[in-house]
């Protein structure tokens, strides 16, 4: 049997190739021995079971075939918020942390609505729920997979102030009466062209939903349609915030500058400094 500093050595000697094999074999051998992290570092001589081991290579070579970390584990960090992920949901990515961070700036900590457009595992439906308990939430989405685990992420981060609804883009919001009662609109949509998905790392492309990702020819047909379709649904002085792609600032402002709604448009540039999260005020 091997203890679990050297199942640890092993590992992160056979995931060197990524980006951080000490995080990524840390991460995977706590899954398979069902240990915390403080038993980790405390016990690092403790033995391994052989069904522990043998799950522990089994699970580092799915890593190295391409599996993304999330799907292996099942979980990925969002504002500090352990979320369950399944394969065929899109994976929460850090910069998308950036429309709660606007949103929590914006928001006047009163009896708020807000909706999640396209809500996934319900990261950032979620995250503004447990930071804002007073708001009322309505998160949707198009895929009922979606949904269901959104609603397991909101059970099990004990948040009771979110609704949900199937629909595309704003489908859903008239049967819940929500035409200009909305202080804010979130989502954070496909934004990648077809011909960027097809440079996207193999990882993403064999993994993750492209229905999620790709908006269309150009990358910019979702962003468009929630830029023109937000105003009936907002109330005056309401917010939309948008995550955008690389490069796509510009353009999207001339959609913000289309109509004479917008009374102010701002961008928000991510750690980066790429231009992120699109603002429209009403």
């Amino acid at each position: 049997m091997s203890t679990l500093q050297e199942l640890f050595l092993k590992g992160r000697s056979l995931l060197k190739d990524l980006s951080n094999p000490d995080l990524e074999a840390k991460l995977l051998l706590l899954e398979c021995t069902s240990i915390q992290e403080k038993q980790f570092y405390s016990f690092p001589e403790n033995n391994v079971s052989r069904a522990g081991e043998r799950r522990f290579y089994k699970l580092v070579s799915k890593r190295l075939m391409g599996t993304p970390l999330a799907y292996i584990t099942g979980v990925k960090e969002f504002w500090s918020i352990p979320f369950t992920i399944s394969p065929g949901i899109l994976i929460p990515r850090p910069e998308t942390e950036l429309i709660v961070e606007k949103v929590l700036e914006l928001s006047s900590r009163e009896n708020e609505t807000i909706v999640d457009i396209g809500t996934g595992c319900g990261n950032i439906a979620v995250s503004l729920a447990k930071e804002l308990p007073q708001a009322r939430i309505v998160a949707t989405d198009t895929a009922m997979k979606a949904l269901k685990l959104a609603k397991l992420n909101t059970s099990r981060q004990k948040t009771s102030n979110i609704i949900f609804a199937r629909g595309s883009l704003f489908s859903a919001l008239p049967r819940l009466c929500l035409e200009g009662k909305c202080d804010f609109i979130v989502s954070n949509p496909p934004y990648v062209s077809e011909e960027e998905w097809a440079k996207l790392d193999i990882e993403i492309r064999n993994h993750e939903p492209k229905s999620a990702l790709v908006a269309g020819k150009s990358g910019l047909e979702i962003i468009n349609k929630l830029i023109q379709g937000a105003p009936p649904y907002l109330k005056p002085g309401g917010s939309l915030l948008v995550e955008i792609g690389i490069g796509q600032r510009d353009k999207v402002l001339s959609f913000f500058d289309s109509g004479a709604v917008w009374n102010k448009v701002n961008f928000f540039k991510d750690l980066n400094g790429i231009s992120r999260v699109a603002l429209g005020e009403t």
